[in-house]
C-alpha cells in the first residue's frame, strides 16, 4: 500500500510536488526531494536487490554513498548503470531496475548458488575451473555474479563537461565543520572552493534534530550558504563528489546535473594551495548472523530517513550498538512513531544521559544481537548476554544498528597521507598529511557538533592565513551534542549454524571468508582484501573495511594499528566515464591552432578536424549529393591517378643547431643520421628507453651543424619535451640548440603521378628532374615567385613536393597551386584520404601500428635498426626483449574473404573467432581505390610467419574471416615515390 510508512508531518521533501516513478516494472509516488530509497522506504519496498555472489535478497542498508546492499540500472533517457539507490533523485517518469537478479529481485533464480554457498568460498575461481579451461566457465560466472552492463548508447539528451579552476582553499564537505571552515577563509578574502556531495548543505545536520545557537542547526546552515553566496570569492557547489585527490594539491570534482539542463555532469579539476577535508564520518556494520536481511539497517540511515525525507523503514524496530550516537537516533525514531522495543547494548553500562534520551526503552546492556530472523524482511531477533547465556528472541520489522563511526579518510589517503589507529575511538584517523592538507570534524575523530565548528573555524583560519590573508578573530557558534564514546565490537560469533554474519555486504565476504584466507596463509591484510574481494569495488572500504581488520586483529591476537590498512583509491564514489573524460566545448582552455588555408578549407566546404596540439585541419571535402565514402574515394584517386594537394604546415618542425646535432640525432634515432651530406634527408624511428616506438619522421642536413627534423602532428610537444630532457639531463655537455619551427614554416605538399608537371606549371628555379632532385632531398629557391624550400618526401606513395615558405607567402602559394593545377584536375586532399593512402602503402601511424607495444622489429623494420652504431636510446631494451622467446605481435595485411566487408578498427583477433585469448589486433582497415576492395592492416603474433593464413576479426555477432598477407598493398617496391 502507498504511503503506509510515510510520517504525515515533516522532512525536507515538498509534499506539493507529487512524482510517479516504476521501479523494477511497477508504478510509485514519491515527492519531490525524495532519492529512490527513501521514496521506496515510504511506499513499503523492502527487498531492493539481490546479493553479488550469493543472490541473498537484500535491502536498504545505509542513505548515502556508503550504501553497500542496492544498486539500481536506470532506464530510457537517464540510462546508466550501477547507481546506488540511495543516491538517486526521483523526477517524474524515471524507470530504474534492481541489477544482478532475473526474473526480478522478489524471485531470482540466481538464488540457487545459497544452496551451493559451502562449495564456493572466497577465492573458489582460483582453484577450480582448470580443466578444461577457465573461459569455459567464465562466461557463466560473469553472469551469475557481478553488476550491471554499460549502456549500450549514450545518453539520448544532455553532454558532458570538464572545468579548471584555481583557488586558496579548496574544501570538501559541506557539514557543519566544512560551512565553518569556508566562512572563515570566506570572510577573509580568500578564494574558496567548496564541494559537497549531497544535494544540499548540512551534512549531518540535515539528518539530526541539533540546535547552534539556540535555534535548529539547520537554521543556521541556511544563513551561512546566503552569507557564501553573497560572496564574489567563493564557488561553491552542490551535488558535487570530491572523488580524487593528486599530486600537487590537484583535487578532481563530479558535479551532477549542475544547471538542471541539459548539462549532465560537469568535471572539475582544481588546483588549490590548501585543501580541507570535512568529508564527515561513515557509521559501520555489526557483524552478526545473518546482518544482510531487508530490514536490517544502519542507526544513521533510519534516522535519516525519518528526519530528512519523513519516511518510516519499519514499524517494530529494535536498535544494536556499542556506542552512544545509537541513543539520539533511537529517540528520533521514537519521535515519528516507531515503536522500540529495544536497545541491545554490548557494553555492560550505559551513561545516565544516554537512559534520559530514550526513557520508558528497555535498555539491555551487556547484550548482543546473535542474529537476525527472516527472508524477505526480519521478523525477529535473538538476544543473549555478549558473556552467554539463554537467548531472547525479540519480534520486530526493523533492527537498526551501530557498530561505530569511522573518518572518512579516502582522500586523505589518496594525497599520501598516513593513518593511524585511535583506539580511544576504535577507528583510524589522520595522521602525517603529505601535502598542504587539514582534516577537521569527523574526518578526524572528532565526533560532537561543537568539535566540528571549532575545528573548521580554526582549519579555515589556518588556510586563508598560509594564503596570505588575515582571517582575524572569529566567533564560534554555540551547540549542542554529547560526548561519543565507543566500545569495539568487531563481530558476534554464534555457536551452531545460525546463518552467515558478512562482513562486507556489497561483495559477500562473510566472516568465514576471512578466517579461510587466514587458514590459507593470506595474513597481510592487503592479501587478505584480494583473497576475499573485501573492501573492493564500489564500497571501497566505507562499511566493511575496519571489520574485516578487525576480525583479522582478533584471529591474530594483535593490535588493529599492527595490522595496519588497505588502500584508499579513487574514485572515492562511482563516476561516469562521460564525466572523467568531459567535453571541450569549442576553445574552453586552449585555443585552437589555425593555419593560413584554415579560412580557404572552411569556404570550400571542409569538414573539419581536430588533430594533435589542437591544430585543426581538413577531414574531407565533400560536393553535394556525395557519402562520406564517395567523398574519400574521389580524394584517393585524385591522388593516386592525377594530383593533390594538402596543408601539412600542422606537421612537427624543429631546427637543431649546435656542433654536436650530429651524434645527438645519432643518439634518438635507430638508424644513422651523422653520415648524411647536406640538402639530403632520411627517415627514422625514435624510441623510448624501454625500447618501443616513440615517434617516426624525417631529418635533413642544412649544413654541417645545423638540421631540420620533422615529427608527427599528435606528438610534437612530447618529442621536443624528450629532446630537451636528453639534452637537459643525459647529454648536458653537449651543444646541440632545439628551437620549435612548426609555425615559422608553412607547407603545401603537392603529391600524385602529376606534381611535377603543377610544380613546372606553377613555375620554380628549381631543376625538378629526378637526377638532380632526387628523393629524401631538398632544395632552396623560389616556387610561383615565392622563396621556398621544397622538400621531396613522401606520405601518400607518390611522387610528394613538400613546398615550405613563410606563413605570410602561404595563402597566396595555395591559391597560385590551385590554379595552376586546375587543369591537371586536382584535388583537396584531407586527412580521411591520407589515412587510406598511408594504409595502401603499408605506412605506420602513431595510435594505430605504433600503439605503445611494439618495436620496429614488429613492424618489419629491421632495416631501420643500425647495426653500426655502438648505442642509441632504446637499443639495450630492444635487445634485451628480443633475447626472450615471447611470441610478439607482428604487422600484418588483412583482406578480408568477402573483399566489400570492412574489419572495424580495433577488433580483436582470436583463434577461429572464438572468444579465446586475443592474438592480435585490427589496427587500420579503409577501403582501397587501388584495390577495389577492403584492405586493412593488423597486428598479430609471429604475422610474418603466417602469410596465407586466415585471421579471424571477432565482433559481437561473429567473425570476419581474412587472409594474412604482406603488409603492402601499392607499389610494393617504392618506384612512385622515388620517380
Amino acid at each position: 500500500m502507498a504511503h503506509d510508512y510515510r510520517r504525515p508531518t515533516g522532512g525536507r521533501i515538498d509534499r506539493n510536488r507529487k512524482l510517479r516513478f516504476h521501479f523494477n516494472g511497477k508504478p510509485y509516488d514519491g515527492f519531490e526531494g525524495d532519492t529512490l530509497a527513501s521514496a521506496l522506504i515510504a511506499n513499503g519496498v523492502s527487498v531492493t536487490a539481490r546479493s553479488f555472489k550469493y543472490h541473498r535478497p537484500r535491502g536498504i542498508v545505509g542513505s548515502g554513498v556508503e550504501e553497500p546492499a542496492s544498486l539500481v540500472e536506470l532506464e530510457g533517457a537517464d540510462a546508466s548503470a550501477n547507481n546506488q539507490i540511495t543516491t538517486v533523485a526521483i523526477r517524474s517518469g524515471l524507470r530504474a531496475k534492481s541489477v544482478n537478479c532475473w526474473p526480478s529481485a522478489e524471485f531470482d533464480l540466481g538464488a540457487i548458488n545459497q544452496l551451493f554457498a559451502r562449495l564456493i568460498p572466497a577465492g573458489f575461481y582460483y582453484k577450480t575451473f582448470k580443466w578444461p579451461s577457465w573461459h569455459l566457465f567464465e562466461p557463466i560466472i560473469r553472469r551469475a555474479a557481478g553488476l550491471a552492463a554499460a549502456p549500450s548508447d549514450p545518453p539520448a539528451h544532455g553532454h558532458f563537461e570538464a572545468r579548471h579552476a584555481h583557488a586558496d582553499v579548496l574544501i570538501a564537505g559541506a557539514g557543519p565543520s566544512g560551512l565553518m571552515a569556508a566562512l572563515v577563509a570566506g570572510r577573509a578574502g580568500a578564494r574558496v572552493f567548496l564541494a559537497d556531495e549531497a544535494t544540499e548543505a548540512g551534512g549531518s545536520l540535515l539528518s539530526r534534530t541539533l540546535q547552534i545557537d539556540g535555534r535548529p542547526a539547520m537554521d543556521w546552515v541556511a544563513d551561512a550558504v546566503a552569507e557564501l553566496a553573497m560572496m564574489d570569492n567563493v564557488t561553491h557547489l552542490q551535488n558535487a563528489t570530491v572523488w580524487a585527490y593528486r599530486e600537487h594539491n590537484l583535487v578532481v570534482v563530479n558535479e551532477r546535473k549542475p544547471d538542471h539542463g541539459a548539462l549532465l555532469e560537469r568535471s572539475w579539476r582544481v588546483r588549490a594551495r590548501k585543501v580541507i577535508c570535512a568529508t564527515g564520518a561513515i557509521e559501520r556494520a555489526m557483524v552478526f548472523a545473518n546482518n544482510d536481511r531487508p530490514g536490517v539497517m544502519l542507526v544513521s540511515a533510519v534516522q535519516t530517513y525519518v528526519n530528512r525525507y519523513a519516511a518510516i523503514p519499519g514499524n517494530r524496530a529494535v536498535v544494536f550498538t556499542n556506542n552512544d550516537s545509537a541513543y539520539a537516533a533511537a529517540a528520533d525514531m521514537a519521535a515519528a512513531g516507531i515503536s522500540i522495543a529495544a536497545i541491545v547494548d554490548c557494553r555492560d553500562s550505559v551513561s545516565a544521559r544516554n537512559l534520559e534520551q530514550v526513557a520508558g526503552i528497555e535498555v539491555l546492556a551487556g547484550h548482543v544481537v546473535t542474529a537476525a530472523k527472516g527472508r524477505k524482511r526480519i521478523r525477529a531477533v535473538t538476544v543473549s548476554r555478549r558473556d552467554g547465556g539463554t537467548a531472547r528472541e525479540i519480534r520486530c520489522d526493523l533492527l537498526a544498528h551501530s557498530g561505530g563511526w569511522n573518518p572518512a579518510v579516502h582522500l586523505f589517503s589518496q594525497s599520501r597521507g598516513t593513518l593511524r589507529y585511535d583506539p580511544t575511538i576504535a577507528c583510524f584517523v589522520p595522521d602525517v598529511p603529505a601535502q598542504p592538507t587539514l582534516s577537521v570534524g569527523a574526518a578526524t575523530g572528532r565526533m560532537t557538533l561543537a568539535d566540528a565548528l571549532r575545528t573548521g573555524a580554526e582549519a579555515g583560519s589556518e588556510a586563508a592565513s598560509a594564503c596570505g590573508f588575515d582571517s582575524g578573530p572569529c566567533d564560534v557558534p554555540e551547540s549542542d551534542d554529547i560526548a561519543y564514546t565507543i566500545e569495539p565490537l568487531w563481530r558476534v560469533d554464534t555457536p551452531g549454524p545460525s546463518g552467515k554474519a558478512f562482513l562486507d555486504i556489497q561483495n559477500d565476504v562473510s566472516v568465514d571468508d576471512v578466517l579461510l584466507a587466514l587458514r590459507e596463509g593470506y595474513s597481510n591484510v592487503e592479501h587478505v582484501k584480494r583473497y576475499t574481494t573485501g573492501g573492493m569495488g564500489i564500497d571501497q572500504g566505507k562499511t566493511g573495511n575496519i571489520n574485516i581488520i578487525g576480525t583479522i586483529a582478533q584471529h591474530h591476537g594483535v593490535n588493529l594499528r599492527d595490522v595496519g590498512t588497505t588502500t584508499f583509491r579513487s574514485p572515492y564514489t562511482p563516476v561516469s566515464f562521460g564525466a572523467i573524460a568531459g567535453l571541450r566545448e569549442e576553445s574552453v582552455l586552449f585555443p585552437y591552432r589555425h593555419t593560413p588555408i584554415t579560412a580557404w578549407n572552411q569556404a570550400n566546404g571542409a569538414v573539419m578536424y581536430e588533430a594533435g596540439a589542437r591544430w585543426r585541419r581538413p577531414g574531407y571535402f565533400p560536393r553535394e549529393g556525395e557519402s562520406f565514402q564517395d567523398t574519400v574515394n574521389r580524394e584517393c584517386r585524385a591522388v593516386r591517378e592525377r594530383v593533390g594537394v594538402y596543408d601539412g604546415s600542422p606537421l612537427g618542425t624543429f631546427e637543431l643547431k649546435g656542433r654536436d646535432v650530429a651524434r645527438f640525432l645519432d643518439f634518438i634515432y635507430t638508424n644513422v643520421m651523422s653520415n648524411l651530406k647536406p640538402g639530403n634527408g632520411r627517415y627514422g624511428l625514435m624510441l623510448s628507453d624501454d625500447g618501443l616506438i616513440l615517434d617516426d619522421g624525417v631529418a635533413f642536413r642544412i649544413d654541417e651543424h645545423r638540421w631540420v627534423v620533422s615529427t608527427s602532428t599528435g606528438h610534437a610537444d612530447a618529442i621536443h619535451q624528450h629532446m630537451e630532457k636528453i639534452l637537459q639531463t643525459l647529454r648536458p655537455d653537449w651543444q646541440v640548440y632545439v628551437t620549435t619551427v612548426t609555425s615559422q614554416w608553412n607547407n603545401a605538399t603537392v603529391c600524385g603521378p602529376k606534381a611535377r608537371e603543377v610544380m613546372t606549371a606553377l613555375g620554380t628555379s628549381i631543376d625538378l628532374s629526378p637526377e638532380s632532385f632526387p628523393f629524401m632531398s631538398f632544395r632552396d629557391g623560389t616556387v610561383a615567385g615565392l622563396p621556398a624550400r621544397v622538400m621531396r618526401v613522401s606520405f601518400t606513395g607518390e611522387l610528394s613536393y613538400e613546398v615550405n615558405v613563410a606563413p605570410r607567402h602561404m595563402r597566396m602559394l595555395w591559391d597560385r597551386v590551385m590554379k595552376a593545377g586546375a587543369s591537371f584536375d586536382i584535388e583537396p586532399v584531407g586527412s580521411e584520404a591520407s589515412h587510406v593512402l598511408r594504409v595502401e602503402k603499408g605506412f605506420l601511424s602513431l595510435g594505430h601500428e605504433v600503439d605503445g607495444t611494439v618495436d620496429p622489429y614488429d613492424l618489419g623494420m629491421s632495416w631501420v635498426m643500425s647495426k653500426t652504431k655502438a648505442d642509441f636510446l632504446g637499443k639495450r631494451s630492444v635487445d634485451l626483449r628480443r633475447q626472450g622467446s615471447r611470441r610478439r605481435r607482428e604487422l600484418v595485411g588483412l583482406l578480408p574473404l568477402d573483399p566489400n566487408r570492412a574489419i572495424p578498427e580495433g577488433a580483436p583477433l582470436t583463434p577461429g573467432g572464438r572468444k579465446e585469448a586475443t592474438e592480435g589486433v585490427t589496427t587500420a582497415c579503409v577501403w582501397s581505390v587501388v584495390q577495389n576492395r577492403w584492405v586493412g592492416l593488423g597486428l598479430i603474433e609471429n604475422g610474418r610467419t603466417r602469410h596465407g593464413e586466415t585471421a579471424y576479426a571477432r565482433l559481437k555477432d561473429g567473425a570476419i574471416p581474412a587472409i594474412i598477407t604482406a603488409p603492402v598493398f601499392h607499389d610494393l617496391e617504392g618506384e612512385r615515390l622515388r620517380s
